[in-house]
């Protein structure tokens, strides 16, 4: 399977994104998140597919460019459909399903039909979660970055205390991730690209 090259998807980002501000909010997201994944990847004990993880990460979020109105506003009522609205635009362009499933299966701690139906989740009924490590990975990854205004890094205790409103199953599925593959140096990452930590 080819993948594409850090300068292929970060074209698409060009190609997809709204607005430069658009661009530069999800992009340096997905770079954040990507480094998170590889931080945690060489401290992983097991092979891993260290190419796929990268372009998991880059691609992960690039379906928010379609939550964009004809002024520039994102629809954060309808978020979390960013997911496969992502999944279905790579799927489009002809990337192969191990490619696109980043983007479908990596909110919060992995989606289940029976939180799709109990939460009322404006996305078709089935199971949105990780099935691979390296899918495991990206989702981990993206829980420690968050596109708020201004963007800040979520430490592992922040992000176990919002998840909570979900569940004590999700909490628990977090700390399961937590013992997995451990938590990434955040205040360096927090220095290079001078976000805030949470």
């Amino acid at each position: 399977m080819l993948l594409p090259t850090d300068e292929q998807i970060r074209a698409l980002h060009e190609r997809f994104a709204p607005t430069e501000e658009a661009f530069e909010l999800v992009y340096t997201h997905c770079e954040i998140i990507c480094a998170v994944a590889e931080q945690l990847l060489a401290d992983y004990p097991l092979p891993l597919n260290a190419a796929l993880v990268r372009a998991g990460s880059l691609l992960h979020d690039i379906g928010v460019y379609r939550l964009y109105d004809a002024a520039g506003q994102l629809d954060h009522g309808t978020y979390v459909r960013h997911g496969i609205l992502g999944h279905t635009l790579l799927r489009d362009l002809g990337f192969p399903e191990l490619v696109s499933r980043f983007c479908s299966h990596h909110t919060g701690v992995g989606l289940t039909r029976e939180d799709v139906l109990r939460q009322g989740l404006p996305l078709p009924v089935r199971d949105y979660t990780a099935d691979t490590v390296e899918e495991q990975l990206v989702m981990y990854a993206d829980k420690f970055h968050s596109k708020t205004t201004p963007p800040t890094f979520v430490t592992a205790s922040s992000y176990a205390a919002s998840v909570r409103r979900f569940g004590d199953d999700k909490v628990d599925r977090f700390a399961a991730m937590v013992e997995m593959f451990g938590e990434p140096d955040l205040l360096s990452l927090s220095r290079r690209y001078q976000h805030p930590m949470v």
